[in-house]
Formats: C-alpha cells, sequence, structure tokens
C-alpha cells in the first residue's frame, strides 16, 4: 500500500470554515426562499414545509459541489 501524505492542517481548517460559512449562508438562504414562496402562494402548512425541504435539500446539493471542487483546489494532503 502506498505511503498516506500527511494532513495540511492549514488547508484543512480552511475548508473548514469555508463549509461552516457557505453551508450556513447557502442552506438557510434556500430555506428562507422557500419559506417566502410559500408564504407568497398562500399555500398550506403541508405544501409549505414541503417547498421548504426540497429548497433545503437543493442547498445541500449546491454545498457538496462547492465543497467537491474547493476540496479538489485546496488539498488536505500535501
Amino acid at each position: 500500500m502506498p505511503e498516506k501524505k500527511p494532513i495540511n492542517w492549514t488547508n484543512a481548517r480552511t475548508l473548514a470554515a469555508l463549509a461552516i460559512l457557505v453551508g450556513t449562508e447557502l442552506v438557510g438562504a434556500s430555506w428562507a426562499a422557500g419559506w417566502a414562496l410559500g408564504g407568497l402562494f398562500q399555500l398550506g402548512a403541508g405544501w409549505a414545509r414541503g417547498i421548504e425541504l426540497v429548497f433545503v435539500a437543493i442547498g445541500f446539493f449546491g454545498l457538496y459541489y462547492f465543497m467537491r471542487t474547493a476540496i479538489a483546489h485546496e488539498p488536505v494532503r500535501r
């Protein structure tokens, strides 16, 4: 088996902070957009929650691809 490279802790901390910051903003904004659309169209509580869940899922999906790209550009292993 090949030897594992040591962890670059500076990059690891940067990526962790990036995940927290971007994740909070992206998921929070998508959740708020779902809530706003549910209220704008005066949907029932069940439909509004469903739209919120769909938008939150889209936010997590976007965060996943964003972090995948960030890790590719800022490798954790040296």
